[in-house]
């Protein structure tokens, strides 16, 4: 049997890539030195891979900022707009493929950035992929083949990671009518044949091309196309091993699709969908190998070796050992690096777990021990195993009982929305298109010092909270003087949006390097539930109540939903991923039900992830879907008709899950919407959405400062197809990321766009 990995963490063990690309945005670095910066960590990963014992490790699965748009960039898919950008002279091939992931304004040219999205169910973003009819494509970016040849140079030789043509093309969008994306398959193909036929001579054996739109429902047209493509790869590449690489679900009706590609090996997701194991087995081609993916790549426990033994050893009765091959379940960018350097986690909780660089281990374990070596590896193993599991550190009989006593009428408000909304423009008094934001405020480089410094005892709490409430006052004063309607406190006490309520919840722990890469330089370090979730005080009341004793004006409370909080932790695995959404939902409702008795109005409950935890595939989504909304009403129901319930969603298409979200009931959802240019509303329009809803006018993802025209614009075409008397108006997402001179003049513009609406509307209305 062999070993191999699908990918590994890009960021470097202590965010080595974050810091550079942010250094190089700001011209504080140059390009030759975030250059190098990636250098060494392809160089640390491959040589620690090596020490490891991986027999095939991967290359390409490094990317500066994204590998869907290091794949455009390779395949010459550049949106027209970038090609002044590419035309100057000045720019080097970086700036380019920068400019596409975060816009460009710069030397009088003012260019947005492409649009992005999440990576299937995980809680990375990819930057989507434009496609036109007719579109030609080109080798333009030799990343791939440099990445190989730089490993080769260091005398390790390499397994290239690319994502396939199939699903590049689903990954992306249609940008004009009248094709269909796959109808482009012949025109790309090529460029994947160029790119094989330079890694041809360099001695490469195995190509890993990433397909996990196999594990998706897909038409009849794709799977033609999956076809299509690894015939004509086979048919000019014969000598060259090809693995298709599929996960986060099992292949199920496209089973015996994979099976019948001409590939040499096809990778399958065990941990994702166990079950498939015995189909695969009981139709696969006799020279096809199978590589089994039986560590898990997405969460941070142990391997349980004994179960995974199981699936070895049936796969080796059926197939040989010489047609086994062992690997995680997906890429590894999704786990965190190295649990050796994490010094502040109680040790029993830490021998539950497995970072990437440990999960490497587990692997190459696994393949000793289904040889019949190394034996002490599987008793240790049990040992850990039966540890987590005889814990008293995990269970509570009084939150066991209390979700099991969630009554109907706990995910109700008391009357329906036509009703709330009566009472909340009485007791609220908003203006047409009333202003608001996501929540946060920049967290600048003081504030972060602050943490840091109060974290070491370099700080004592009181003056700690003093800093806070200055720079909470200054946020409040800012806000009140553009005119603002709905203000935020600014949330400089949280680090994030998710560890910050871990934090103050019972049945979390944390890393301190746990890091994970969100999208870009943005990382995100997910606490870890391990146990059952309570809330043993008050987590936000302190800091809600105090910010709207400073204003007249209305102060929002933020919260993260339930449903959020479960997404972008690393969950347990010993129960049901409902049980643990509904113990974070009586969590919140006891926060909301504390935040209205402190006198906050308006409380917004932020859900992101509800439609990122969806199944891969429809027939799962209802089982899915019953139970985070219901986690979402419950959380957001023990409050007076009178109290505005907010939620936020961000980078979501939501045709297809309309009704479901209209069914979480919120009084007001804000959803990303300028990268689109407000396509994401036509869902709500055509649905007929009853709520109020506001759609964001500038992306914050990007360091481009829109103009009030830019903005008014997409409220007019808003307003087109929703009600005046629904819209509001707001940022795409929070503002935590940006820098405080960009933010102040983009909500400077945005106030002054929502008070020209007004003002048209009530031009309309006399004329």
């Amino acid at each position: 049997m062999q070993t191999h990995n699908l990918g590994y963490p890009r960021i470097g063990t202590h965010r080595e890539l974050k810091k550079a690309n942010e250094e190089y945005w700001q011209n504080k670095t140059s390009l030759k030195n975030l250059l190098q910066v990636g250098k060494n960590i392809r160089k640390q990963n491959w040589q620690l891979q090596k020490e490891a014992g991986i027999d095939w490790i991967p290359s390409n699965d490094f990317s500066f900022y994204d590998q869907v748009l290091d794949l455009s960039l390779t395949v010459g898919a550049i949106p027209e707009r970038y090609h002044a950008v590419a035309l100057n002279k000045e720019n080097s091939e970086m700036d380019l493929y920068f400019a596409m992931a975060r816009g460009y304004q710069k030397n009088g040219i003012d260019i947005k950035a492409m649009e992005m999205t999440k990576w299937f169910d995980t809680n990375y973003h990819y930057i989507v992929p434009e496609f036109y009819k007719n579109q030609e494509f080109k080798l333009l970016s030799t990343k791939i083949i440099d990445n190989y040849y730089e490993a080769l140079q260091l005398g390790i030789i390499t397994k290239p990671v690319i994502i396939g043509p199939v699903s590049y093309l689903l990954l992306g969008k249609e940008k004009e009518e009248g094709f269909d994306k796959l109808d482009l398959i012949k025109n790309l193909l090529p460029v994947y044949l160029e790119i094989l036929r330079k890694l041809e001579p360099l001695d490469l054996e195995w190509i890993q091309f990433d397909e996990p739109f196999l594990a998706m429902d897909i038409s009849a047209k794709a799977k033609k196309a999956y076809q299509y493509v690894y015939s004509e790869i086979k048919k000019e590449f014969p000598q060259i091993k090809t693995l298709v690489a599929t996960y986060f679900d099992g292949l199920k009706d496209n089973t015996e699709l994979a099976l019948s590609l001409p590939v040499c090996a096809l990778h399958i997701d065990l941990v994702r969908c166990p079950e498939q194991l015995d189909k695969v087995l009981s139709i696969i081609p006799s020279k096809l190998s199978l590589s089994l993916g039986i560590v898990d790549g997405r969460n941070v426990w142990k391997n349980d070796f004994t179960k995974s033994l199981g699936f070895i050893y049936k796969a080796i009765s059926t197939l040989g050992d010489n047609r086994v091959m062992i690997a995680p379940s997906c890429s590894l960018i999704h786990s965190p690096c190295d649990l050796d350097i994490e010094t502040i986690m109680s040790s029993e909780i830490k021998n539950w777990m497995a970072f990437a660089k440990q999960k490497l281990n587990e692997i190459v374990a696994l393949n000793y021990l289904a040889r019949g070596e190394k034996l002490a590896f599987l008793e240790e193993n049990k040992k850990a195993m039966e540890s987590r599991k005889n814990s008293t550190l995990i269970h509570s009989s009084k939150v066991k009982e209390r979700v099991a006593s969630i009554r109907e009428e706990d995910a109700q408000r008391q009357n329906p929305f036509s009703l709330r909304r009566e009472k909340q423009v009485k007791a609220l008094k908003l203006p047409l298109f009333p202003t608001t934001t996501i929540g946060s405020f920049p967290q600048t480089t003081e504030v972060r010092s602050w943490r840091s410094k109060f974290k070491k005892g370099e700080l004592t709490a009181a003056e700690y909270d003093a800093l806070l409430k200055k720079e909470t006052e200054e946020s409040v004063r800012w806000q009140e003087e553009i005119g603002m309607d709905v203000l935020v406190h600014g949330e400089f006490e949280r680090n994030d949006m998710v560890e910050y309520f871990g934090e103050q919840l019972q049945g979390y722990v944390f890393s301190k390097n746990g890091w994970v890469q969100s999208y870009g330089s943005r990382c995100v370090k997910p606490p870890i539930v391990f146990g059952d979730v309570s809330r043993p005080k008050e987590m936000t009341v302190y800091w809600s109540k105090y910010a709207q004793s400073l204003t007249n004006k209305l102060m929002k409370g933020m919260l993260t939903g339930p449903v959020t909080i479960l997404q972008w932790s690393f969950v347990r695995d010993d129960q049901p991923r409902w049980q643990t959404a509904f113990q974070i939902a009586l969590a919140i409702r006891d926060e909301v039900c504390d935040l209205e008795n402190a006198g906050i109005k308006v409380i917004q409950i932020d859900e992101p992830a509800i439609r990122e935890g969806l199944p891969l595939r429809k027939a799962d989504w209802n089982n899915y879907l019953n139970w985070a909304v219901k986690a979402f009403r419950v959380s957001a129901s023990g409050v007076k008709d009178e109290t505005q319930i907010h939620t936020h969603m961000c980078y979501s298409e939501f045709n297809d899950i309309i009704q479901n979200i209209a069914d979480m009931d919120a009084d007001v959802i804000t959803i990303e919407c300028s990268r689109s240019q407000m396509e994401l509303l036509d869902a709500f329009a055509d649905f007929k959405y009853p709520n109020e809803i506001g759609p964001g006018v500038y992306d914050i993802h990007s360091p481009r400062v829109p103009s009030k025209e830019e903005m008014v614009d997409l409220l007019n075409k808003a307003k087109a197809v929703i009600s005046v008397e629904q819209l509001w108006v707001n940022p795409d997402c929070g503002l935590k990321t940006r820098h405080w001179p960009e933010t102040k003049k983009a909500l400077t513009e945005m106030v002054s766009a929502a008070k020209m609406l007004r003002l048209s509307v009530k031009e309309e209305v006399l004329s």
